[in-house]
């Protein structure tokens, strides 16, 4: 934990001296695309002030001046598979997106959809010496909060104070400079497995990139898809990627659960593939072109040419009927679904005050999602796109880059977390657990 502690605040320190710099880049490792953004910061110390603990608000201060995407190879299921390749598709990436910036990136952001996340709910509490509360009580807050044994090999990517209260006020954004006896902090800390990490900072290292911060893919997709009152109320963000579908819940404006399904839109071609017996390749372009959820009786007559190069005439020749290949491709999206269903229902997402659900993510177009997800998910769902961002190029700006630019919200307003505060050394106890859940329900 220690260790960790040290990284992430000297990550921390590196992203402030690359934005005084005025450039940083972002890096979205997915398992179909490898994603680079690179930001022009002006003006980084203006949009602090206002800032509780934690505000995602306001996102004026940059803007994109170089994008490129590339295929992912050697990634599977979010997690790096082949490092060799990894590496060479991120260093395709981050040149390209380079040479359209015209400028040179040291300093990277990235995101990670793997690693098997798990959230933990903390709580802690202090009696304050003085009493008006400083810095140093909202460190020592934090430092009181039972860190649960979190198992051997895996780091903390997220520890965010989600709601703190004085006295017998609750729900407080940012208690600084309030007066009052006594000091409560709940915690969202989420943990991921170590070695995809460790792999993850030894690829970019590779690329002689240096790596100035790290987020959950779940995380930033929220952010950059759930519109400010969904992040108020309590909504759920379901990114749905090629190797990984993440989710993450935020209410009060900050994420209290996230996790993984590793299954995605690569698991739905290779259905396709094994169900029509062609290549993959073939089977990636009869998804995007012909693809769906939702078969009417037009499916029936509507026929797609399979085509091929085998040199067998009738093999090259062959046709299905959309609506085989709906056969085919629905009951793998119904089971991605049903799986994010029960890790939500596990969460508790049934007690938050709004149950908005929102679809994000390159597999959420298959067409007829929308009509198929509220009868899996609940009533409210909706596909979401990212929010807008200055200078992103409009091939940019579909549901595949919600992970992307969610990292550039993150990058230019990071929430408050426990590295940012000096956090008293002696403090990283193992002692109880609470569920992610409970402070919520007591709560709101």
């Amino acid at each position: 934990m220690k260790d960790l502690y040290e990284s992430q605040r000297a990550m921390r320190a590196m992203r402030k001296a690359a934005m005084q710099r005025g450039v940083i880049a972002i890096l979205d490792v997915g398992t179909s695309k490898i994603a680079c953004l690179v930001l022009r910061f002006d003006g980084v110390d203006e949009f602090r002030e206002s800032d509780g603990v934690g505000s995602m608000a306001g996102q004026s201060s940059f803007r994109v001046i170089g994008a490129a995407t590339t295929r992912s190879r050697g990634v599977r299921f979010g997690e790096i598979d082949t490092m060799q390749e990894t590496e060479r598709a991120i260093r395709t990436a981050v040149q390209a997106a380079q040479k359209m910036a015209n400028v040179r990136v040291d300093h990277v952001i990235a995101c990670l959809a793997g690693g098997a996340p798990r959230s933990y709910g903390l709580a802690g509490q202090v009696d304050l010496e003085n009493s008006a509360v400083t810095e140093q009580d909202v460190a020592r807050v934090m430092g009181a909060c039972d860190v649960p044994d979190i198992g051997e090999g895996r780091q903390v990517l997220h520890a965010q104070p989600v709601n703190f209260a004085l006295d017998h006020r609750s729900g407080m954004n940012d208690p600084r400079g309030q007066i009052g006896n006594r000091l409560s902090c709940d915690m969202h800390l989420l943990t991921v497995d170590g070695n995809v990490i460790g792999n993850l900072l030894y690829c970019i290292k590779r690329c002689d990139l240096e790596l100035a911060g790290l987020a959950s893919s779940a995380y930033v997709s929220g952010i950059s898809s759930l519109v400010e009152d969904e992040q108020e109320l309590g909504a759920a963000c379901i990114d749905m990627g090629g190797g990984a579908t993440g989710m993450s819940i935020f209410i009060k404006k900050h994420m209290i659960y996230a996790d993984t399904v590793a299954m995605g839109g690569d698991q739905v071609t290779s259905d396709i593939s094994k169900g029509l017996q062609v290549p993959l390749a073939v089977a990636e372009r009869i998804k995007t072109f012909y693809g769906g959820v939702v078969a009417t009786g037009v499916d029936d007559r509507e026929m797609i040419e399979i085509g091929g190069e085998t040199g067998d005439w009738e093999l090259d020749r062959r046709t299905v009927s959309r609506a085989e290949l709906i056969g085919v491709m629905r009951p793998r999206v119904e089971e991605i679904l049903e799986e994010v269903r029960m890790r939500l229902d596990g969460a508790g997402f049934e007690y938050l005050p709004s149950q908005q659900i929102v679809l994000t993510g390159g597999a959420s177009q298959i067409p007829g999602l929308d009509g198929l997800a509220p009868k899996i998910l609940g009533q409210q769902v909706r596909i979401g796109r990212p929010l807008r961002v200055q200078g992103l190029p409009q091939a940019a700006t579909g549901a595949g880059f919600a992970s992307a630019v969610g990292l550039c919200l993150f990058a230019a307003h990071p929430q408050d977390e426990w590295w940012d505060f000096e956090v008293p050394a002696d403090r990283y106890p193992s002692r109880s657990l609470k569920r992610a859940v409970k402070w919520f329900k007591d709560n709101w």
